[in-house]
């Protein structure tokens, strides 16, 4: 019997996610400036995001994630100098993540929702009835991105002049601002408290509510959470870090991972550590966490269909955007070299893991000079590009899948809609005969959380932090009370 052939091997569908921004471009400055790019145009208006949900939703992709800054890239020949990011559009302006959401909730059933939000941009309270809210108005279809931040310019604006905390601090306080969450979102109210019970007119069981009056080294909490439960309690946990201190805090928290490699060779031992790490010093089985690769597609119906629409996309690029972006993501200010002279290792207090993700990564590049460096940004920026008829990068999407174990994959974009049209009707459908994507939503109207871990998964699973924090109907309040006291919370 002869073996059997790689298209033969069965699979599972791939969790597919489109990867989003607040403003006219992402990854790839200066393609605004595209003929075809409808973004700088429509990306402030309310039918653009409406059509795009729409046209995700078609293609059965589980989810979209806004990413999101909080100040201007003002590193590359700074310092505070954005003269580029002006320029070229750069992530820049940047709009609020939370705002699309409803617009795009409005028109979809089953899509679902990661944003950004960082640990110093507000008050954990506040953040609490946002998301909350938003979980609440989606029926359930919220995750958040967790992330520390690490621009100055949003520190200058956030923390009262203040300079960035240290990488180290930036996670210890990461790491109490979500346990407040969990506390507010899943403590201050037991899963039966809202009775809406008009006969006895009884709206919520004041029994069913309790003050969490948390009290920690940077934050004092009282509570309850001013929201009442959505249907999941708390939003999917998303994490994004690589670091150690990064890697550590996915291991325990994060129920969804997004990486950024240029090689499956690059990733594997990353994954492979924090799922270790989620298992050995966590006690979480090894489903717990879904792994998704940033990727960017550029798609023909032929090779070189696909080879000539790279090059026309890479025309419209702005080199000086993608230093800038660059040196914001790093921290490290790329003007100050040579062109032509090599990148070594440099120690930031931005993205600690970032340079050297760069200087070890993309196969065939040995000497990483600023020139490289830019024109290896223009299209795709901080992650790996395939470029390609839809057969030939499904077989590349199955030997990432193969190599680095990745769950799935976070499409970015050059030209939208275009970048999203492409996939979906030509690389989606390769995927489907491959059994690489779903053809059907598998829980149809069903929460962010069932459509990752399966029906009827509405809340943290047992083996996630959560689990413990929440407040569940067969609790009474002091049963609650004496729970946490022996999980010492």
């Amino acid at each position: 019997m002869s073996q059997p052939t790689k298209k033969q091997k069965t699979r599972k569908p791939l969790i597919i996610n489109a990867f989003l921004m607040g403003s006219s471009g992402h990854q790839s400055a200066g393609i605004w400036s595209h003929p075809r790019d409808k973004s700088p145009e429509l990306y402030t208006s309310i039918e653009y995001w409406q059509n795009l949900a729409k046209l995700l939703e078609k293609g059965k992709f589980h989810s979209c994630f806004i990413a999101d800054v909080l100040g201007p890239y003002d590193v590359y020949n700074g310092p505070r100098n954005y003269d580029a990011v002006a320029l070229t559009g750069a992530q820049w302006p940047i709009s609020d993540p939370s705002y699309f959401i409803p617009l795009m909730a409005s028109v979809t059933e089953n899509l679902n929702f990661g944003m950004t939000f960082s640990t110093i941009s507000e008050e954990p309270y506040h953040l609490a009835r946002r998301l909350g809210t938003l979980d609440l108005i989606t029926n359930g279809r919220i995750g958040w991105n967790i992330v520390t931040s690490y621009l100055e310019s949003g520190a200058r604006n956030l923390l009262g002049g203040k300079a960035l905390p240290s990488h180290e601090e930036r996670y210890e306080r990461c790491d109490e601002y979500t346990k407040v969450i969990y506390k507010l979102l899943l403590s201050s109210w037991r899963d039966d408290a809202v009775k809406l019970d008009k006969l006895n007119r009884i709206f919520t069981d004041p029994k069913a509510l309790r003050e969490i009056n948390h009290k920690g080294k940077y934050f004092d909490v009282t509570g309850p959470s001013i929201t009442q439960p959505s249907k999941q309690r708390l939003p999917i946990i998303i994490q994004a870090g690589t670091s150690s201190k990064g890697m550590e805090f996915a291991a325990e928290n994060a129920e969804v991972v997004f990486l950024s490699g240029f090689s499956p060779e690059l990733l594997a031992p990353r994954i492979a550590k924090i799922r270790q790490l989620s298992i050995e010093k966590f006690n979480r089985p090894s489903d717990s966490i879904k792994f998704l690769s940033l990727i960017t597609l550029v798609v023909g119906e032929t090779e070189e269909e696909a080879a000539a629409k790279f090059e026309e996309y890479k025309s419209y690029t702005n080199p000086e955007g993608s230093q800038a972006l660059f040196s914001g993501w790093s921290g490290f200010d790329i003007g100050t070299i040579d062109p032509n002279d090599e990148l070594h290792d440099v120690k930031s207090n931005a993205i600690s893991s970032f340079i050297e993700n760069w200087t070890k990564a993309v196969p065939g590049i040995n000497k990483w000079t600023r020139e490289v460096i830019a024109d290896q940004l223009r299209i795709g920026g901080s992650g790996p590009k395939f470029i390609g008829t839809p057969e030939q990068i499904a077989d590349e999407l199955e030997r990432w899948v193969d190599i680095a174990k990745v769950d799935g994959f976070n499409f970015a974009y050059t030209v939208l809609p275009e970048s999203y049209e492409d996939i979906v009707e030509l690389v989606i459908p390769e995927l489907q005969k491959r059994g690489l994507a779903q053809t059907e939503y598998q829980v149809p109207g069903g929460s962010f959380r069932e459509q990752l871990y399966g029906d009827g998964v509405l809340y943290p699973r047992e083996d996630h932090p959560g689990f413990k924090y929440q407040w569940r109907q067969d609790f009474t309040k002091e049963e609650f009370e004496k729970h946490l006291n022996n999980n010492g919370i």
